[in-house]
């Protein structure tokens, strides 16, 4: 992974900039030398407001990707969307790592956290360490050093 050739990401959303998705690219952003390219584009409304065109924009900016961040705080509001992006992504053999809602536990089915491949905590540390080991296989043995006086 360097600036030539980032990690590509898609974080789940239905449509709308949530907190939890601003904060997947908050902790992003503040990480050193992490290189990714957002592929989801809440932003971007399919012109087919169907249900079958929502579902081929998601297609479209999922098709890219590397590895996809699901959050589970769209089950509540939007659970067939999140469920569709989630399939979809299994079906397209990318790995999925499932974000927990951010200061809440939500209760999941057992079939979306089936389709995980690796659940990650909110913090930036074990976020990127997920996507990296998720999306190219890099083992990341970073250590905590604690530093400490006997007296």
């Amino acid at each position: 992974m360097s600036q030539r050739d980032p990690i590509r990401v898609f974080v789940t959303h239905a449509w709308e900039l949530s907190d939890d998705y601003q904060r997947v690219f908050e902790y992003l952003e503040s990480a050193r030398n992490f290189y990714y390219r957002n592929c989801s584009n809440p932003d971007q409304h399919p012109v087919d407001k169907s249900v079958e065109g929502l579902r081929e924009e998601l297609r479209q900016q999922i098709a890219p990707t590397e590895v996809v961040v699901a959050l589970s705080s769209l089950f509540a509001t939007h659970r067939d969307l999140l469920q569709f992006q989630l399939h979809y992504a299994k079906a397209s053999d990318k790995p999925v790592v499932l974000m927990p809602g951010f200061g809440r536990e939500l209760v999941l089915p057992r079939e979306v956290g089936e389709l995980a491949d690796m659940r990650a905590s909110w913090d930036e540390r074990a976020l990127v360490d997920a996507i990296r080991r998720q999306a190219r296989h890099e083992d990341t043995t970073r250590w905590d050093t604690i530093e400490f006086k006997i007296e």
